[in-house]
């Protein structure tokens, strides 16, 4: 799909682009690594905790350039862009060490260049190469990444898409109100602004109300309709889908025609230099997603996770090139799909939420087309929120995870204050993978269909302080092989 979306005069583009960053990493070496994912998936904790742990010499077992000593420091630099607006790392680090509250969820695109110096693997290696790797992270919201099939297709196709994805059952009471409004409307009938305006507001809410714990569906697009940024209130996000529109043309003047020039626009505009600016620079990726609120919310929520999964990936550029064409093109040549929040669940759970990501990414990965692309899939906690224990029930011992809910946290009607630490039995998450997901015969029912995991959120951990009172670095599940397969070969 990737190779659909872009021009000859974007690939020229792209082409120029790449030859001079190219040029600039004979100099300073680079990797630019992306992160995304759908929203409270964890972008912005996954990369505080990255470049937490590497400038702090974290406990990283697995990660062998940290194992085996080779790294000399890490530290922060300025970064290349400066277009692009910071990575504010420093007010995440105080956000979750000192005031122990989770950092505010991404809003837009971010960057942090990461330098890190580093001895060889090799004798050959330490004679030849400078061993200093600048990591470039760059973290965007995965609602844009959705945006990016709209490219290969037109106004059309977008409405029949958006019309049969809103009457399918897990969303039909939510799109009820946009739907009958805009039955109501002729696309045939003068442009209108206030009409264009109700339908467009009635759209939105539609699409944020679908993104509830309760539904927790993840295929929004446009994903600016739910992260506006500066261009809440513009033209180009005053559209909607209009119904039954077919093969007709759009009369010249009219609510159709506006509609249709609004939406070109919004591809124009805003989606096509995302992805020439940003996502054709990337040579690594790692997609972060919440299946535990997709668990959560019941087969239907995980089904639509692994269609929005598919058309994320489904928007890289994978593979690798030869010495010439990489001179003029990036490809992402790893992609690691991660599941967060593996401290919500006991660690006997962990292979069974392991496994159930598994299956969803082949899926997604075999529709996707990632030819040429290495593909590895995790279930981690980039910052741990929890313990684990047991406890007695009657003549059964049940594992549980120990730790401070959030304030407002209920379980079985009980509020937490915030304060509290408390130990829960989360439940078991289903042995067959195959069983979370929805059945083509259910139609995507709200039926949940499982047995569902409930889970609390949990307020960051307290930080261990050595005897000489230098406080630890955050804890983690497996940040160690996230970084060992996304930049370990790149330090060897």
């Amino acid at each position: 799909m990737a190779t659909s979306l872009t021009t000859i005069t974007d690939e020229a583009m792209i082409a120029l682009d790449t030859l001079s960053g190219r040029a600039a990493g004979l100099f300073s070496p680079s990797l630019r690594l992306g992160v995304t994912g759908l929203s409270r998936a964890g972008k912005t904790v996954f990369i505080t905790a990255f470049v937490h742990n590497l400038i702090h010499g974290g406990r990283l077992p697995l990660f062998e350039a940290q194992k085996s000593g080779r790294i000399a420091r890490a530290f922060l630099e300025q970064q290349p862009d400066d277009a692009v607006p910071r990575f504010q790392y420093e007010d995440h680090v105080d956000a979750l060490v000192s005031s122990r509250v989770w950092p505010d969820s991404t809003r837009a695109i971010s960057e942090l260049r990461l330098t890190i110096e580093y001895e060889s693997a090799s004798g050959w290696g330490r004679l030849f190469s400078r061993g200093r790797l600048s990591v470039d992270i760059v973290d965007y919201p995965g609602e844009w990444l959705l945006d990016l099939p709209l490219l290969g297709k037109d106004y059309a196709e977008f409405s029949a898409d958006a019309f049969h994805l809103a009457s399918l059952p897990v969303r039909a009471d939510l799109s009820e109100e946009w739907r009958a409004l805009a039955a109501a409307a002729d696309p045939r009938a003068d442009a209108d602004e206030m009409t264009a305006r109700r339908l467009a507001e009635s759209f939105a809410s539609y699409l944020k109300a679908c993104k509830g714990d309760s539904r927790a569906l993840s295929t929004l697009p446009p994903g600016r309709f739910l992260m506006p940024g500066d261009l809440d209130g513009s033209p180009a996000l005053t559209f909607a889908p209009l119904p039954d529109l077919g093969e007709k043309r759009a009369k010249p003047g009219s609510l159709h025609a506006m509609m249709e020039r609004r939406y070109e626009a919004y591809k124009t505009h805003v989606v096509k230099p995302f992805f020439r600016e940003h996502i054709t620079r990337l040579d690594r990726q790692i997609v972060l997603i919440d299946a535990m609120q997709a668990l959560n919310a019941g087969s239907a929520a995980v089904t639509d996770l692994e269609r929005a999964v598919t058309e994320i990936l489904s928007c890289f550029r994978p593979g690798r090139g030869s010495l010439f064409t990489d001179l003029f093109s990036r490809r992402i040549d790893r992609i690691l799909i991660a599941a967060t929040k593996a401290d919500h669940i006991h660690h006997e759970s962990h292979d069974r939420l392991q496994a159930i990501v598994r299956r969803l990414a082949d899926r997604a990965v075999a529709r996707a087309d990632l030819t040429g692309a290495e593909v590895d899939v995790l279930a981690i906690a980039a910052v741990r929120a929890t313990r684990e224990g047991t406890v007695r029930q009657g003549r059964e011992t049940l594992p549980v995870i120990i730790g401070t809910p959030l304030a407002g946290e209920t379980i079985n009607g009980e509020a937490f204050d915030g304060t509290t630490e408390t130990a829960i039995f989360p439940g078991d998450l289903p042995d067959k993978p195959g069983s979370v997901f929805a059945s083509p015969a259910s139609g995507g029912s709200h039926d949940s269909g499982h047995p569902t995991i409930r889970f609390v959120r949990f307020r960051p951990p307290k930080l261990e302080r050595t005897a000489e009172g230098v406080t630890l670095s955050l804890p983690h599940i497996r940040l160690d092989r996230a970084l060992q397969f996304l930049i370990g070969d790149r330090l060897s």
